[in-house]
């Protein structure tokens, strides 16, 4: 964490740094600002006082190079930068500005006959200032999410020792296997394993979740998670860049550098804009040149041009919206590790999900309990479970978490035996009980009348069938699945409504495959799949000009979740290292692909919003900036030019700032002001 929290220092630092400098230059440029005015010759004239002096153009001069100088120093030094990597940009325009306009100045004090243009010139630099010490508290205003992430982590600890004290120590000096109290109210400090004690914790700041989550011995917790009302024992089991909120912190920032083909294309906007406004500026100067005008009036033109047509609000355009929705995405559960697919996600036609894990619970359940002979179902579960009550097996404690649902209380065994492949056998209440697959059968002959039909039924269900044997007479079957999440209806359901075609990938057989599928409303469905094919599968959906997600939940999903063109990995709990998805689900719901979904086109929809914004305004803002409506009385100065531009960058920050992220609730779908 130390790593991770240093470099989150000096991130925030610099932004600090940056929003100090601009503010202490704009301050320092527009004290100095009312003198140059003053002094100014067409100021004077417009004010009607007269306040000449020896001198008073060199004082002027030197004044206004003062202001030329430290108040323009960021944008000559950026254009510097931009010159140097070949891409002309905003500070490049800036700088040509003030830097005709100063040259062309100091050259009239000199003797060059012409007007000065100094009180333009610091005015414009005061509005370019004002400009980026505003822009800077929006940059650090969208990054303040990510920083409340960071700071979730407390500082302390309270480690107990070998003798059983209490001591407070750092959390950084934590290390595995240490032993922690977490008191009522407090959040915990590391991720780990509760050990001793039952609570419940407040996990929404981390993962969404607005519901208390119950936790008791041997649960997994987050670190910054707030715990409830009882007091928990937690082994640590993850310090420093292995906890959750260090790898979520880490993937925000290696979201903010990946590719994006928005911002792509805005920063080749940019370099045209730019390319514009140096050709609009100097076509603006030949023309009013040509028509008569004085020099001095043609050059404010231009320089009127070159501000208003800054590709500053373009610049901010996408970076804006990629800072606030990878930090609040972050907060909700919902991880963006590749932004270009995480983008292009709604143009995806086709979901498809992995079945196990991903679409079921990847546990086996009871399905059907079916009694075919003397007992009830109650007593056929309650003998069965107190058999299996013994075993190890998948089956066995499917069939005993079903009895501790129905609260049935077991049974005491006389004597307990695993068979081998067939299942298990026990003397309960002075009768010989089996329990287990159909060669359990071999004691009790064949299969016949409605005892065949049940087992067909259930076998063509895909469903693992379980006979319960009692003194050699078949007293009914026990049928269990893959359990269908209920999240996963509702996921399908809700994909369905927003148009998108859904299919399901699977190892397990056919009658398995065609049951989910036919319970969720799945059409398209490939099954007998394994690991290494499931790629090729949808290479073929790609074949067919679909543009696919794929949901997946295990290391036997990342060759699929790298062939589609958006992969989500789901259920990755405290494990946020799945280097193979593009976008990472904490919470194992289904229904959180929706968000994702809906979730991307919120994002596009405001990057299309800011780059409209960011480009179009210049559509009337260039003929005006150049003089179209000079004979109708109405002319821009440079000052009022930047004040636009700048005004511009505003608007764009503000819009980026008002999206909002609301996790997904009964059927409710996140939302952003539009």
């Amino acid at each position: 964490m130390n790593n991770h929290k240093h470099g989150k220092h000096q991130g925030k630092g610099h932004h600090a740094h940056m929003l100090e400098d601009f503010k202490r230059r704009f301050w320092l440029s527009l004290i100095l600002t009312p003198f140059v005015l003053v002094l100014s010759p067409l100021i004077q004239s417009f004010l009607g006082i007269s306040f000449r002096f020896t001198g008073d153009r060199f004082i002027l001069f030197v004044l206004s190079s003062f202001i030329f100088i430290y108040g323009g120093w960021p944008f000559l030094k950026g254009s510097v930068e931009e010159l140097k990597k070949k891409q002309p940009g905003m500070m490049t325009l800036i700088a040509l500005a003030i830097s005709v306009a100063y040259v062309y100045s100091g050259l009239v004090v000199f003797g060059l006959t012409g007007k000065v243009f100094f009180w333009e010139l610091v005015t414009l630099i005061d509005v370019m200032l004002l400009g980026h010490w505003i822009e800077m508290r929006s940059v650090m205003g969208a990054s303040r999410a990510l920083e409340e992430l960071a700071r979730l982590m407390p500082s302390r600890a309270y480690r107990l020792t070998p003798e059983g004290s209490l001591e407070e120590v750092k959390v950084e000096d934590l290390k595995k296997g240490d032993m922690v109290l977490v008191k009522p109210g407090e959040k915990v400090p590391v991720d780990g394993r509760v050990k001793e004690g039952e609570s419940e914790m407040d996990e929404s700041m981390i993962t969404g979740e607005s519901q208390p989550i119950p936790k008791e011995k041997n649960n997994q917790v987050i670190g910054g998670s707030v715990n409830g009302t009882g007091s928990l024992t937690v082994e640590v089991n993850k310090t420093g860049e292995e906890s959750y909120l260090s790898q979520v912190v880490e993937l925000v920032k290696k979201a903010g550098e990946s590719k994006s083909r928005v911002q792509d294309f805005a920063n080749r906007a940019a370099f045209w804009l730019t390319l514009i406004a140096v050709t609009a500026g100097l076509a603006t100067l030949f023309t009013w040149l040509i028509q008569g005008k004085e020099f001095v009036f043609s050059l404010e033109r231009m320089v009127t041009v070159m501000v208003i047509t800054c590709p500053h609000a373009l610049g901010l355009a996408i970076p804006l919206v990629i800072a606030v929705v990878t930090a609040l995405s972050a907060k909700n559960g919902l991880l963006i590790q590749n932004r270009g697919p995480f983008e292009n996600s709604l143009r995806a036609h086709t979901v498809v999900f992995d079945k196990t894990g991903t679409l079921t619970r990847g546990e086996f359940g009871v399905t059907d309990v079916i009694s075919l002979g003397d007992w009830s179902e109650e007593e056929l579960l309650k003998k069965a479970a107190s058999v299996e009550a013994h075993s190890e097996h998948t089956i066995a404690k499917g069939i005993v978490q079903k009895a501790q649902e129905e609260k049935i209380n077991l049974e005491k065994l006389k004597y307990f035996q695993a068979l081998p492949g067939k299942g298990t056998q026990a003397e309960l209440g002075g009768n010989e009980i089996l329990v287990g697959n159909k060669r359990i059968l071999e004691k009790s002959g064949r299969l016949s009348g409605k005892e065949k039909q049940e087992f067909d039924e259930m076998s063509s269900q895909g469903k693992t069938v379980v006979f319960v044997v009692s003194n050699g007479k078949i007293q009914g079957i026990i049928a269990l699945a893959d359990m269908i999440r209920d999240e996963s209806r509702e996921a399908v359901k809700e994909l369905r409504k927003i148009g998108m075609e859904v299919a399901m990938i699977t190892g397990d057989n056919q009658p398995t495959a065609a049951f989910v599928a036919k319970e969720l409303g799945i059409k398209t469905f490939f099954y007998e799949v394994l690991p290494d094919q499931k790629s090729e599968k949808i290479k073929a959906l790609q074949n067919q000009s679909k543009k696919v997600a794929m949901v997946g939940d295990g290391v036997n999903d990342a060759p699929a979740l790298v062939q589609a063109d958006v992969g989500i990995a789901i259920g990755a709990g405290t494990d946020v290292a799945v280097e193979s998805a593009d976008v990472i689900l904490v919470e194992n719901d289904p229904r959180g692909v929706v968000d994702v979904l809906q979730f991307s086109r919120i994002t596009r929809r405001k990057m299309k919003q800011n780059l409209a914004w960011a480009t179009g305004y210049n559509v009337v803002a260039i003929p005006l900036a150049a003089g179209v409506l000079y004979n109708w009385g109405i002319l821009l100065s440079p000052a009022v030019g930047a004040l636009v531009m700048s005004l511009s960058t505003v608007i764009v920050a503000f819009n980026a700032r008002l999206i909002s992220y609301k996790k997904r609730e009964q059927g409710k779908s996140i939302s952003a002001p539009s």
